[in-house]
């Protein structure tokens, strides 16, 4: 199925250009209004939560308008996490929750996602419906039926207590120095706040947002700051999160990266021995490190695999009644607490186990060896895709041949940048330089 504006996580772009404008988020939120009108015949309510980036203003009010356009009641929460819009959604019996952010990317860029009234991301066929009527015309509302929009003031403190309650109440952070890298994005509030409450000692760097600095050289996508101070300070733990904060990686007191595979097989671990892990399943995407496969089935816990995407773990994992999923890049869903990945609660999880067990962060950091990978981005021109050709067919599957059974090769468009992704794995670097190189070759000479 062939979408115009939603990728694979919402809509998203260069902010100020299609369709990242003011006037296709207006018809956006015009269209998201008309598509939920059915839904409840008045008082219908949306909550709607922005990261920090300056074009969040500019988006926040298109939407507002096009949604009380068609009778809407609009409650604006301000910076906030997408995992809390995803959990106020519910909380205020909303019928829309919606989040303005492009997630780990720069300032230069924005997006939307939206989320239903039981707070999960809407799925593939609700962004197709939504579209049609973006396409075509809504249905405004008379004028004695237009929506209000109002400011939420404690959205954000009521995320932040449920957010503590996932943690044991038996335990405290006391003596647990930490250093938080904010990415100075929506987290810069809450998670500084909730880790002091809890007891730790912290560090907080990129917790500064301007506008503009935004995933720039800080947070998950780039953890050399947080490293350095981790390792300068002789800090416990670095956490670092995204610039909406639905995602997080763990920094040990050596500097080592634990990336969401790590978290994911502590955590499936550390459920199972609880006898909490549900089925004794766990849900990761195509991207997830052979390595982690192979430490699950060593303890008999069956992995499902999904397209990239936390918004389609979260599917697989509501199909299946499991509560244990994420994605290597630092998604984490835990469906006993958050209908979407919540780098803040995935966080808290660990920090639990340290405490719990009095260990040191690197004893829970290197759950399995990873399988050798390289991951590749080639830029392309947008809407062209590459991998329809027969040249860049041949270099995948020769790839696929060379890396054999005990390896994978996995290439895809980016569903939020105009780029291909090249992933390969295998246990001999050199035969993965080649083969990300032959393919990256065949996909950028077009």
């Amino acid at each position: 199925m062939n979408k115009k504006y939603f990728g694979t996580d919402g809509i998203r772009g260069k902010a100020n250009t299609d369709p990242m404008t003011a006037e296709v988020a207006l018809r956006i939120g015009a269209a998201v209004g008309t598509y939920f009108s059915g839904k409840r015949s008045n008082n219908r309510r949306v909550v709607i939560g922005k990261d920090t980036r300056l074009s969040g203003y500019m988006l926040e009010n298109a939407l507002t308008a096009g949604l009380t356009s068609t009778g809407m009641n609009v409650l604006l929460l301000g910076p906030v996490p997408t995992p809390a819009v995803g959990f106020l959604t519910r909380s205020m019996r909303a019928d829309l929750g919606v989040m303005i952010t492009a997630s780990h990317n720069r300032h230069e860029d924005n997006g939307i996602k939206f989320f239903d009234s039981h707070g999960y991301k809407l799925s593939d066929n609700a962004e197709l419906g939504i579209e049609k009527i973006a396409d075509e015309a809504a249905r405004l509302a008379p004028p004695g039926e237009i929506g209000r929009a109002r400011r939420i003031d404690d959205g954000l403190g009521r995320y932040a207590e449920y957010v503590k309650t996932t943690f044991p109440r038996n335990l405290r952070l006391d003596g647990i120095k930490i250093v938080i890298d904010c990415a100075n994005g929506s987290a810069y509030k809450v998670a500084p706040s909730v880790l002091w409450e809890l007891g730790a000692e912290l560090e907080t760097i990129s917790a500064a947002p301007n506008g503009y600095n935004i995933n720039d050289n800080c947070g998950s996508t780039s953890t050399d700051a947080a490293r350095n101070h981790v390792l300068k300070s002789g800090a416990h733990a670095g956490i670092c999160f995204d610039g909406d904060a639905d995602r997080v990686v763990i920094i040990d007191e050596h500097g080592e990266i634990g990336d969401g595979d790590q978290l994911l097989a502590l955590l499936a671990s550390r459920f199972m021995a609880s006898g909490r892990l549900r089925k004794n399943e766990v849900v990761a995407t195509v991207m997830s490190n052979f390595g982690l496969e192979k430490f699950l089935q060593r303890r008999g816990i069956k992995l499902h695999r999904t397209s990239v995407g936390d918004r389609y773990v979260a599917e697989k994992m509501r199909e299946n009644e499991l509560n244990l999923g994420g994605e290597q890049s630092g998604h984490i869903i835990l469906s006993d607490y958050m209908t979407t990945g919540d780098g803040l609660i995935a966080s808290l999880q660990f920090l639990a186990e340290m405490a719990a067990k009095k260990c040191a962060a690197s004893e829970l950091l290197r759950q399995f060896e990873p399988v050798p990978q390289i991951n590749k981005n080639v830029s392309v021109r947008r809407g062209f895709d590459p991998l329809a050709l027969g040249k860049v067919q041949q270099a995948i599957e020769h790839a696929k041949a060379r890396v054999g059974s005990e390896g994978r090769v996995l290439v895809r468009k980016s569903g939020t940048e105009p780029v291909v992704r090249i992933m390969a794995e295998c246990s001999d670097l050199a035969v993965l330089e080649a083969v990300a190189g032959e393919i990256g070759f065949a996909v950028a000479s077009e």
